[in-house]
C-alpha cells in the first residue's frame, strides 16, 4: 500500500469522485512489556510504531456509509442508522464500530465515504485494527465536530472493537495508538487509566528493536485469546477480587490453594508481568542502558509461553535464534497464537539476527518470517492536505 498523502488523496478521488475533506493517520504499536494484563487491569508498556494506517474520509448528506481500502479487503456499504454489530464482517466492522460507538453517546454522525489504506501488517500482534478505529476515530470526531479528547476516544474504539467487532481485548492497543509520542513508550496504569510518557533512547545507545513477524496469523476475536480472559476473570472470582491487579505476587503464592491449577497459573503470568512493567520503566526512567533489559523480556515471553500458553513453534524459535545470534533480549508480543516477537538488538547485530532467524525458520520447515526494525513513532494525528477539500461546507 502507499501510504502517502499525496496518493491517499489521488485514490480517494479516483474511488468516490472527488477529493477528501481530510486524511487521518494512526499508527500500530509493538509492547515491550506487559502483555494481557491490560483486560486485568494491569500495567503496560507499548510503544506506537513507524508503521501507520491513514484513512482518507469525507462527509455524505445520505446517512450511508461507504467504506474502501486500497488493499485486499472489500468494499462495505451500510446506512448509519442500521449499524449494529454482526451486520459487516472483515476489516469493514473496526471502521463501522468505530461510527456505532460515537453513535452510543448521542453524538450525531453524518454518512461519509472512507478510504483506508495502511502498512501495519495484519495478523502479526502489532494492532492493525486499532490503528484503524483510531484513524477512523479522528475522522469521525473532526467531521462530525464532536471534538472528543484521545482519552475519550480510546474507550470508544475498545468499545468498538468489544462490542462491535467481537474481541474482548483491553485499552492497550487504542492507548498506544492515541497517546504515544515519537521518541518514548507510554507506561499505562489501565486500571486508573493514568499514563506517562517514557523516553525510550534506542537510537542513542546504538540499540534497535527487530519486529520478526511469524506469519502465523492469528485474530482476537476467536480462539484462545477470549478463553484466557475468562480464565482471569475465573481465578479473580476464586480469590475475592474485582480484578487481579489486587493482589502481588507473595499474596498469591499464598493463596495458590483457593485456585485450580490452570487459574493459578494464568493468575501467576498475570501478576508477575505487572512486576516485570515496573522493573522495565524503573530501569530505563533511572537511565540504565537498554540493553541490560534482556533477562525481564526473557522471563515475561517464558511466562506467556509456560504459565499462560499463548507462544507458538515459530514465536519460540524466533526469540531462541534472536537470542543465539547476540540479541540482548527477545520475546514474544501482543495477544500470542502466532503474530509476532520482538528482539532488542545492537545495530552492529541487526544483520546478522536477522539471517539467523530466516535460516532456523527455513530450517525448521516454518514459512520465511518478515523481519524489520521499528523506531519508537507518533501517535494519531491528522495530516495536512495537498488539495483544498471540497466538503468542507458540507455540515
Amino acid at each position: 500500500m502507499s501510504g502517502t498523502a499525496r496518493s491517499m488523496e489521488d485514490s480517494f478521488a479516483a474511488t468516490y469522485g472527488a477529493p477528501p475533506s481530510g486524511v487521518w493517520s494512526a499508527p500500530g504499536r509493538v509492547n515491550l512489556i506487559g502483555e494481557h494484563t491490560d483486560y486485568n487491569l494491569g500495567l503496560v508498556f507499548p510503544l506506537a510504531i513507524d508503521r501507520r494506517a491513514r484513512v482518507a474520509a469525507a462527509p455524505r448528506s445520505d446517512g450511508r456509509l461507504l467504506l474502501a481500502t486500497t488493499g485486499k479487503g472489500q468494499p462495505a456499504e451500510i446506512r448509519i442508522e442500521d449499524l449494529a454489530p454482526g451486520k459487516l464482517a472483515g476489516w469493514s466492522r473496526y471502521a463501522a464500530g468505530v461510527h456505532w460507538a460515537f453513535g452510543l453517546r448521542g453524538i450525531a454522525v453524518p454518512g461519509m465515504d472512507i478510504l483506508l489504506d495502511s502498512d501495519v501488517p495484519v495478523g502479526a500482534g502489532l494492532s492493525s485494527s486499532a490503528a484503524v478505529e483510531c484513524a477512523v476515530a479522528l475522522a469521525v470526531n473532526d467531521l462530525s465536530g464532536a471534538q472528543r479528547p484521545p482519552e475519550e476516544l480510546v474507550l470508544l474504539c475498545q468499545q468498538a472493537e468489544n462490542d462491535f467487532a467481537g474481541a474482548p481485548t483491553g485499552i492497550l492497543d487504542q492507548s498506544a495508538s492515541l497517546l504515544c509520542t515519537a521518541g518514548h513508550g507510554l507506561f499505562l496504569d489501565c486500571r486508573s487509566r493514568e499514563g506517562r510518557l517514557v523516553p525510550l533512547n534506542f537510537a542513542a545507545e546504538g540499540m534497535l528493536l527487530l519486529v520478526i513477524d511469524t506469519k502465523v496469523s492469528h485474530a482476537h476475536d476467536s480462539g484462545g485469546y477470549a478463553d484466557r480472559r475468562r480464565d482471569c476473570e475465573r481465578a479473580a472470582e476464586q480469590l475475592g477480587l474485582e480484578s487481579l491487579r489486587e493482589i502481588g505476587l507473595p499474596e498469591l503464592v499464598l493463596a495458590a490453594g483457593q485456585l485450580d491449577h490452570r487459574a493459578y497459573r494464568r493468575a501467576r503470568h498475570v501478576v508477575s508481568e505487572n512486576a516485570r512493567v515496573q522493573s522495565v520503566v524503573g530501569h530505563l526512567e533511572s537511565g540504565k542502558p537498554v540493553a541490560k533489559l534482556g533477562p525481564v523480556l526473557a522471563s515475561s515471553h517464558e511466562s506467556l509461553r509456560d504459565d499462560f500458553e499463548v507462544s507458538c513453534p515459530e514465536l519460540d524459535l524466533a526469540v531462541e535464534a534472536s537470542l543465539a545470534a547476540g540479541a540482548a533480549g527477545a520475546r514474544m508480543t501482543g495477544g500470542g497464537f502466532g503474530g509476532s516477537a520482538i528482539a532488542l538488538v545492537r545495530v552492529a547485530d541487526a544483520e546478522r539476527v536477522e539471517r539467523a532467524v530466516v535460516r532456523a525458520f527455513g530450517n525448521a520447515g516454518f514459512a520465511a518470517p518478515e523481519v524489520f526494525a521499528v523506531a519508537p513513532g507518533s501517535g494519531a494525528a491528522q495530516e495536512p492536505l495537498l488539495t483544498d477539500p471540497p466538503h468542507a461546507g458540507m455540515l
